[in-house]
């Protein structure tokens, strides 16, 4: 069973690692509290404090069982797949509870991402049945020369506590259809959520060992599995500070690695944007989900002759979203998912201030009495900002906006490459020739004409540029550059 058998309270479940098919739970027998962010006295289960010696449990189960699971053909782990699939959807009602109670965001949003994860597990159980090489031309008339891919062999899947369906799922989907075995550690903060992920992979009859989860601090399981000497790639999506740590340690032995790591993403309203719509998609892209997804808006350029106009017209919105319990179905904002999350928000609301910029709405716990147990925090949006500000550079992981003129689109382009980031960027405007010139010239993986910075479609490639990821890219038919290797094989009678 996901949860153990040695709970003293079945309401609060204590959660167990999945290990070569079997449910156990931590060697060492301790395991961490973890709150609900919008009642941080109520406590949602115990997460395994798991050790090094659990990681190494994990990883033997996936190397015993990774060479019968390749041996199988892909039509036949794609199978498996949409079994899990249909687990998953399933079971959205209680996932979407588990995520909204462990991490904050509003139901809606939690149930949609599982029917996300579902989706996606689906399309990754389609790839099983295309092609995976080219026929070459070889000199020699006798000879036949072709491509074929071949797993790298055990991955280890690092995922983060925001997005705790779709993240694992779009990197533990591929991997197995490709024919690798996984060892996954999701975040601790939403240990209850992945346990249920977790007993779908388990009920679709996975065999033993395929997939294994381990829980505990990034610190001991997060960097155990980028140096494990049994482990082939590392797939981590993160901050930046860890995720160069992991991808060091990862280099420094010879192994594969993929990192997705953070954004400071600009929208660009131009001078004939269609305004409602800019404001919409501001607003949706900075503040869904309380401003904790990699491609949330950040930074909000404003071309010069349209600033106030915009800026009015967002005001006026921004101050009529209800932040509340993202159970409450008139709630719009929930809290942060964390305390930790929580004080780095309105410390960098303290710093915008003290740097000059002009705090004009929220940035503060919300009046309401009934949310004082909660980290909650009104959205924020600040003028007068410029691109050397730290609200400005520095990822915030919160609902917060920084708004910046410029006097044409030209220098609002260039305030949008004025980044060590590269994820994801968005222009607002009604004309082709400056839609093509943000295209051309926008330093970011994605980039997104008249939509919001925050849209990731799982059938596209996705990742970013300069700091924001290791230049290789996740979901889509992409995905198979990172999880095989090329063999190209020569043939002569």
């Amino acid at each position: 069973m996901a949860f153990s058998e040695h709970t003293t309270n079945p309401e609060i479940p204590a959660i167990d690692n999945y290990i070569g098919g079997e449910w156990k739970p931590p060697i060492s027998g301790k395991r961490k509290p973890g709150c609900n962010p919008a009642r941080s006295s109520e406590i949602v289960g115990h997460a395994p404090d798991s050790e090094r010696a659990d990681l190494d449990k994990a990883v033997a189960s996936a190397e015993a069982a990774r060479h019968a699971w390749r041996k199988l053909t892909g039509a036949q782990r794609g199978a498996l797949l949409y079994k899990a699939a249909d687990l998953l959807e399933s079971r959205m009602d209680e996932i979407g509870l588990a995520m909204t109670r462990e991490m904050g965001k509003t139901l809606g949003e939690a149930k949609g991402e599982t029917a996300r994860g579902a989706a996606i597990l689906r399309y990754y159980a389609g790839e099983g049945m295309r092609p995976v090489g080219d026929v070459i031309p070889a000199t020699d008339a006798e000879a036949l020369m072709f491509t074929t891919r071949a797993p790298l062999g055990v991955v280890g899947v690092i995922s983060p506590w925001n997005f705790p369906v779709a993240i694992p799922v779009w990197k533990i989907a591929p991997a197995l259809v490709y024919g690798n075995t996984v060892v996954w550690k999701p975040a601790a903060e939403t240990a209850v959520t992945a346990s249920l992920i977790m007993a779908c992979f388990d009920e679709a009859g996975l065999p033993a060992g395929v997939v294994n989860m381990v829980i505990g601090d990034g610190a001991v399981i997060g960097q155990g599995i980028a140096e494990h000497p049994g482990i082939h790639g590392v797939t981590f999506t993160g901050s930046n500070a860890v995720g160069k740590r992991v991808g060091q340690t990862a280099l420094a032995r010879g192994a594969k690695y993929q990192l997705e790591m953070g954004g400071k993403n600009p929208i660009i309203i131009a001078a004939d944007a269609d305004l409602e719509l800019a404001v919409d998609a501001t607003i949706s892209g900075g503040l869904r989900s309380t401003g904790q997804k990699c491609t949330a808006t950040s930074r909000v350029i404003v071309v010069r002759d349209v600033y106030e106009t915009f800026r009015a017209k967002l005001l006026d919105k921004v101050q009529t979203l209800r932040v509340g319990d993202g159970l409450n179905a008139e709630t719009w904002l929930g809290p942060c998912a964390s305390r930790k999350q929580y004080e780095t928000v309105l410390g960098y609301i303290r710093k915008g201030r003290e740097e000059g910029a002009e705090l004009l709405v929220g940035g503060k716990r919300p009046d309401d009495p009934s949310l004082a147990d909660g980290y909650f925090v009104t959205p924020a949006v600040f003028d007068r900002v410029t691109s050397k500000m730290s609200i400005a550079r520095e990822e915030i992981f919160g609902p917060v906006l920084a708004l910046i003129e410029a006097r044409d689109l030209n220098e609002a382009i260039e305030l949008a490459n004025d980044t060590e980031y590269g994820l994801s960027a968005s222009l607002y405007t009604s004309n082709l020739g400056n839609a093509l010139k943000f295209v051309q010239e926008t330093d970011a993986g994605l980039v997104r004409v008249n939509a919001e910075t925050a849209g990731v479609e799982l059938q596209a490639p996705f990742g970013g540029m300069k700091g924001s990821s290791s230049h290789s890219r996740e979901q889509g038919q992409a995905a198979i550059e990172f999880y095989t290797s090329v063999k190209t094989v020569f043939m002569k009678p």
